[in-house]
């Protein structure tokens, strides 16, 4: 039987943030998954969003786990991503009603979108490459912390 998250777990895991990187096209890709990229705001390769820790945002990420990787990101890699790769958020942050509030980060006064165009990372993303999971020695899955190590090499 699944174990109910009380209140304090999910605020932790609402002020962890993820960092998603798509690692494989979309060629070939079932209309779900494509759809569910589409979500994510992740549509070319080694492009970047920052999500919240959320049950809805793991879920949409275990359905493309075969396409991306992703980790916990750290403050002073959030900050570099933002100061070297961060477009300015032009658009309204809510919608006439206020009821909807649009995506974006922000950074001090500054509002940032919550999506980044990286390089390919330098020195590769791994020595059996983009088809085998990360504990296989290869780029898809979960990183864990170590995803900061590739988006400093991808900045």
């Amino acid at each position: 039987m699944a174990k109910a998250t009380s209140g304090a777990d999910m605020k932790t895991m609402e002020n962890r943030k993820f960092a998603v990187i798509l690692v494989r096209g979309e060629a070939k890709v079932p209309q779900q998954i494509k759809d569910t990229l589409a979500l994510l705001t992740l549509h070319r390769k080694n492009h970047c969003v920052i999500v919240n820790d959320t049950p809805a945002l793991r879920g949409m990420i275990a359905k493309v786990k075969d396409f991306v990787t992703w980790g916990e990101i750290t403050a002073e890699v959030f900050k570099e991503l933002l100061e070297k790769r961060g477009l300015p958020y032009g658009g309204r942050l809510q919608d006439r009603t206020k009821l909807y509030s649009y995506p974006y980060l922000t950074y001090g006064k500054k509002h940032f979108k919550s999506y980044f165009r990286l390089n390919p990372p330098r020195k590769g993303f791994g020595r059996k490459g983009i088809k085998i999971a990360f504990a296989a020695g290869g780029a898809l899955g979960y990183r864990g912390e170590k995803i900061n190590d590739l988006l400093l090499r991808m900045i």
